[in-house]
């Protein structure tokens, strides 16, 4: 793969079901990404978009095709090697936060470095610098349920930045918030992409969340198609 591509996806395809029940989601994918790009997926509800980030992104795998990210090629990867490079490289943020109930902020920030062995020391700086660039320094403490929705997406995403990565998959990362909080969500999330030069892949409903990324790829009838 060239070094220049951090994801390359070709003829990839996904149905499921057989018979009368056969469904066809994903038709030919092709797509390339550069380091650094933000992309935008948008597309009517069922349209696949959550089905293609989880593909991209090694949680799920694709019937026909191939996905190298990093410049590996999923399919020859078992899971294990997979949970590998998502801890090494890749970041995730998710509508529903995901956050872990009985953690706190800064011990859920924290939790993506000690999984990949660094010190306590180590993520607990990068953890705490990370929580003071989002306004969280005075919450440090607080368990998710102490937090507001916002509070708990800027957690999240402190939590998806902590381990510097490459790539981020984001699912609707403003789809459960108001719209100022939303605005509020994003501004961070784009700021944050920029100070850590970070590949942004989005699925979003949101129009104004998918003009801010340079690329808008719209999944159409199973098609991924360039948005001008």
């Amino acid at each position: 793969m060239p070094a220049e591509n951090v994801l390359e996806v070709h003829h990839l395809n996904k149905h499921v079901g057989q018979g009368e029940n056969h469904i066809s989601i994903l038709t030919g994918v092709e797509l390339l990404v550069k380091p650094a790009q933000t992309i935008a997926l948008i597309g009517e509800s069922g349209s696949g978009k959550s089905t293609l980030l989880g593909i991209l992104a090694g949680l799920d795998d694709g019937s026909e095709g191939e996905v190298r990210l990093l410049g590996h090629s999923l399919a020859s990867l078992n899971e294990e090697a997979r949970a590998r490079l998502r801890a090494k490289s890749i970041g995730f943020v998710f509508q529903s936060f995901m956050l872990v109930p009985t953690l706190t902020a800064l011990e859920n920030v924290q939790l993506p470095a000690l999984l990949r062995g660094e010190s306590e020391r180590e993520s607990r700086d990068q953890a705490l610098e990370l929580l003071d660039k989002i306004g969280l320094a005075r919450r440090l403490g607080h368990l998710p349920a102490q937090l507001s929705g916002g509070e708990q997406q800027r957690v999240a995403l402190a939590r998806a930045f902590s381990g510097r990565p490459q790539v981020l998959f984001a699912d609707e990362p403003t789809g459960n918030l108001d719209r100022k909080t939303g605005d509020r969500i994003a501004d961070l999330l784009f700021s944050l992409n920029r100070d850590y030069a970070t590949t942004l892949i989005l699925v979003t409903h949101d129009t104004q969340l998918a003009a801010r990324c340079e690329r808008r790829l719209r999944l159409q009838d199973g098609q991924l198609l360039e948005v001008a």
